[in-house]
């Protein structure tokens, strides 16, 4: 009975490390490290390094959110999210936040050896993103409790993520690699985006700020729309000023997944079962993007 108990504990700290968004973590890593093929030969340690790294600090972050969304009464055993893992399952709190920790640590080490084969001044950045990571719910005043969430998930996990991926391997960060960033950062912005929006009405009971709630539900999955739509054409202007492949429009092979995710939204609100379907499909949404981006990318390398 207690391998099952401990068995049974495992899987539910799996559950609420949120594997179904850790794609988003690969995508702009690959990305990162597909533009670099050419301007440098790939160092595939320091690619690994930077993937488990930045993998470490998503789980840590998405631990540390449940573990103070507990502690501030945020989450019950109603809440919609999908952890729950303290509130309905019964894992001790002091746990959840000790393997957010010990994920940060190894954060931290793995971090030291990219330094150490790149520049040390990705000490203050991987600081900075760590510090973030932790102040999004944790803090006097948690980043998750004010209309900038979106700004700093897509900034870090998403521009910041795939700009480090490429200067790891350069040295160098350039404009086109600025460029092609953008998309994968408001990709990833619009995953917060559509937390906030499915939280919305335990966010304003739990005292939060957020965007979604600021601009209300139907202006928020406009705007989730318009992110949407201007991460398509950001490629399509890149290929048209013949920045990058033509190849790169493979990413309209993607468009489905958006499309799903705003009428999901939009069924949702009066049928809430349409909303795993959108949460689902926007997470996705950032993933193939960036995927068949760097497929793109990679196909017109070689040719």
């Amino acid at each position: 009975m207690e391998k099952e108990k401990e068995i049974s504990s495992l899987k539910l700290m799996w559950q609420m490390t949120r594997p179904h968004t850790l794609t988003a973590t690969f995508a702009p890593v690959i990305l990162g490290t597909v533009m670099a093929l050419y301007d440098a030969k790939i160092d595939w340690l320091l690619f690994l390094a930077m993937m488990v790294a930045c993998l470490c600090l998503q789980i840590a972050t998405n631990l540390f959110n449940e573990y103070y969304d507990f502690k501030r009464g945020l989450d019950t055993e109603e809440s919609v999210g999908i952890g729950g893992g303290i509130v309905r399952h019964g894992l001790k709190p002091k746990n959840v936040l000790m393997v957010a920790i010990l994920l940060y640590v190894l954060a931290a080490i793995i971090g030291v050896y990219i330094c150490a084969n790149s520049s040390w001044w990705l000490v203050a950045i991987g600081a900075f993103g760590m510090a973030v990571g932790y102040l999004y719910t944790g803090g006097p005043l948690p980043i998750a409790y004010t209309p900038f969430g979106e700004l700093f998930a897509g900034a870090l996990m998403g521009t910041a993520f795939v700009l480090i991926a490429y200067f790891i391997q350069t040295g160098e960060i350039t404009s086109l690699a600025f460029l092609l960033s953008i998309p994968s950062g408001i990709l990833v912005g619009g995953i917060n985006m559509s937390n906030n929006i499915r939280d919305i009405e335990e966010d304003k009971r739990g005292g939060r700020k957020t965007l979604a709630i600021l601009i209300g539900r139907k202006n928020a999955v406009r705007l989730l729309a318009f992110a949407f739509v201007i991460s398509y054409l950001w490629i399509i202007g890149l290929v048209a000023a013949g920045s990058i492949s033509p190849w790169a429009l493979v990413v309209f092979l993607s468009v489905k997944k958006p499309v799903d995710a705003i009428k999901g939204f939009q069924k949702g609100e009066k049928e809430p079962q349409f909303m795993k379907v959108a949460m689902k499909s926007t997470a996705m949404t950032n993933t193939i993007f960036c995927f068949l981006l760097s497929a793109g990318l990679l196909v017109g390398y070689i040719f």
